[in-house]
């Protein structure tokens, strides 16, 4: 099952797929939204061109987990484009995935500028993995457990 990462942002959308097996993400690319409706078109290509089964999105929670109203602007876009693109949705907690990110290319010693670049779609690839680790987990527990 492919999934899609995303890292949903005001002017930029980060993105991320996982393999078919659902083990490991990878980016795919960072779209620079010029049009409100660019928010969904570009995205609708991607699923289709990657033949994705599952959204994930990012969900930026405060610091004590609450849902601020950017997590809602979230939860509203994943409704629609889930509903667009006829996929089913999942959130995952993205609190300091963009600081993660930028430690990640601090790191590799990327400039400025290419950090800009990328970091959006590592912080779809960051939130993807977390996803698909957490379920991996999961399975490996009902596994267990039966």
């Amino acid at each position: 099952m492919r999934i899609l990462g995303i890292d949903l942002g005001e002017r930029r959308i980060g993105l991320a797929v996982s393999d078919s097996l659902g083990i490991t993400a990878q980016g795919l690319k960072t779209i620079q939204i010029q049009k409100p409706e660019d928010r969904y078109t570009k995205i609708i290509e991607i699923i289709k061109e990657n033949k994705i089964e599952r959204l994930v999105f990012g969900l930026p929670k405060n610091m004590n987990g609450s849902l601020g109203p950017q997590a809602k602007k979230v939860q509203e876009y994943a409704q629609k484009l889930g509903m667009l693109a006829n996929l089913p949705i999942d959130f995952e907690d993205e609190r300091l995935s963009t600081v993660r990110a930028e430690q990640v290319l601090l790191e590799a010693n990327q400039s400025r500028a290419k950090r800009k670049k990328s970091i959006d779609r590592l912080s779809a690839v960051i939130i993807l993995q977390s996803y698909l680790d957490r379920h991996q987990s999961l399975l490996k527990k009902r596994n267990n457990d039966e």
